[in-house]
């Protein structure tokens, strides 16, 4: 492990094991290695050049922005590394935060009829959060959550290199496309985070809630389909 990789992850509060040969001297009196660091350069380039090891065990170790002091566990992220989908929500729920995994439970399991329905197994998706600890009643994310924690996601979008992001739900589309703009606008258009296309649908909680939305959904996810294929009409 190189002295700079090193370093960053010193600064996000991780001990990184070297040869004892590569140990250099003590740091300057007044360093520290508290990993409530604010968004700044040494944090994000230290997460951009992680591997997903060195990533989970940052996710996990994180106390930047509070909320894991009142969660079971941190919810990194399921399925294939090397997916063409990312499916990205909005934050853990009760359900979440007691398996560890994201999306499970009855919106878990709309969602997986939902893949199931364009010929997608769970399995075969990369699905994800915004944030990777439940928020205390499930309340919405704070922007300041939703920042200490986006590095960490921009890292597992990088790792995995989607031909297609699905945005689930109102919180998860603002947020990834830094925007106010309602839904209802966002939906049926190509958006783009990164040179990677992004199309926008409700979240499976609110579809459990208004199933008579479910059409609107089914439409979004043939939308999907077409963008990953090439066209948008």
């Amino acid at each position: 492990m190189d002295e700079h990789r090193v370093q960053y992850l010193k600064d996000l509060g991780i001990t990184a094991w070297v040869r004892r040969e590569r140990i250099h001297a003590k740091p300057a009196t007044g360093a520290t290695d508290a990993p409530h660091l604010g968004v700044n350069g040494s944090r994000e380039n230290g997460i951009a050049v992680m591997g997903w090891s060195e990533l989970e065990q940052a996710v996990t170790g994180c106390t930047a922005c509070g909320l894991r002091a009142g969660c079971t566990q941190t919810v990194f992220g399921v399925g294939a590394r090397q997916a063409e989908w990312m499916v990205i929500g909005e934050a853990p729920g009760a359900d979440e935060d007691r398996q560890g995994e994201p999306f499970v439970g009855r919106a878990g399991q709309l969602l997986n009829s939902m893949l199931a329905a364009i010929g997608l197994q769970r399995g075969q998706v990369y699905i994800a959060n915004i944030l990777k600890c439940r928020p205390p009643g499930n309340r919405d994310p704070k922007p300041e959550e939703a920042a200490l924690c986006r590095p960490f996601l921009q890292r597992q979008i990088a790792l995995i290199r989607p031909k297609l992001i699905l945005a689930v739900g109102r919180i998860a589309a603002q947020n990834l496309l830094n925007t106010d703009t309602p839904i209802s606008r966002l939906r049926g258009r190509v958006h783009q985070l990164g040179g990677v296309p992004v199309v926008v649908t409700y979240h499976p909680a609110y579809l459990l809630r208004s199933p008579g939305e479910k059409r609107k959904a089914w439409t979004d996810l043939q939308f999907a389909i077409r963008t990953l294929n090439g066209g948008n009409g």
